[in-house]
């Protein structure tokens, strides 16, 4: 990929190209691009329409890092934003609607993340999301058992659960809804939380106190409020690989025997694109969105 670029049609300078973002797998700048590039097909239906936030870490995970909302500086005036509302105010973030919006990105060197609503409806979730993270000495494999409970709790409610990796840790379960006030959202994915633990009280807890999650995994359900966001899927995480957010399958998940088997960088993600194409198309279906009891 060539430093002046052009993207369908918009001009682009992608900077650094050479340099080495990840010391351990030697992993760099023009790769990450090239990845979010091949990946775009995939990644750009889940950002669409939803104000993204920004992690940035422009050298590296063991640089420093940054977590930004507001539309930043020298932004090309040919990317959309959107107004969204805050508690301080409303401010504009990026909307990534296309290919040239997200090249323009990932060459600030980021992680996507996005809220629970779109930008049409704010405060107004179309999905809700469990984040499952495992204290140590527990790991994914337990993650996934929560997750399999967690998906037949959802379905007895009329609800379909997908799956995707943190691309840390942990396990990231998405259900589409249909669009419900945040709040509401909020308050039966708390319920559910609790519901685990009862359920499995020697495997989950519900609480975030640190102190609380050894050998345990949290069942994080804040992520459902408005003002939260998470890691979208596809998105390469900064961590000490190039491990990305990828979506998975149940059987992946029932079959999930070691922390190693569900940890999928980069080029993984594109060989399992080119063969399974997107696992999260569901979650864009709104015909599968279901409504909350």
């Amino acid at each position: 990929m060539a430093p002046n670029t052009e993207v369908e049609g918009r001009r682009l300078t992608l900077s650094n190209l050479e340099k080495v973002l990840y010391p351990d797998s030697g992993f760099t700048k023009g790769e990450l691009l090239h990845y979010y590039a091949t990946a775009a097909e995939a990644l750009l239906p889940h950002l669409r329409g939803r104000p993204v936030s920004f992690l940035r870490f422009p050298d590296g995970p063991g640089g420093q890092r940054f977590f930004a909302k507001n539309v930043p500086p020298g932004t090309p005036s040919w990317v959309k934003t959107a107004e969204v509302p805050r508690s301080d105010g409303v401010s504009r973030q990026i909307l990534v609607q296309d290919l040239p919006t997200l090249m323009w990105a990932a060459n600030l060197v980021t992680e996507f993340h996005t809220p629970q609503w779109r930008a049409d409806a704010p405060g107004r979730a179309d999905r809700l999301v469990f984040d499952l993270d495992p204290g140590a000495p527990a790991d994914i494999v337990q993650c996934c058992e929560v997750a399999g409970w967690l998906r037949e709790r959802l379905a007895r409610d009329g609800l379909d659960a997908y799956a995707k990796t943190s691309g840390s840790k942990g396990l990231h379960l998405l259900v589409p809804v249909v669009p419900t006030a945040s709040e509401r959202v909020s308050a039966y994915a708390k319920g559910l939380a609790r519901e685990a633990e009862a359920a499995l009280p020697g495997l989950v807890v519900h609480r975030m106190a640190r102190n609380l999650r050894g050998g345990k995994v949290f069942v994080d359900h804040s992520q459902n409020s408005a003002a939260k966001t998470t890691a979208a899927a596809y998105t390469v995480r900064a961590r000490v690989s190039p491990t990305v957010s990828a979506p998975v399958t149940w059987g992946e998940v029932e079959g999930c025997g070691s922390a190693g088997d569900l940890v999928f960088v980069a080029g993984d993600v594109v060989a399992r694109l080119e063969r399974d194409g997107d696992l999260l198309a569901g979650l864009l279906d709104v015909g599968r969105a279901g409504e909350l009891p």
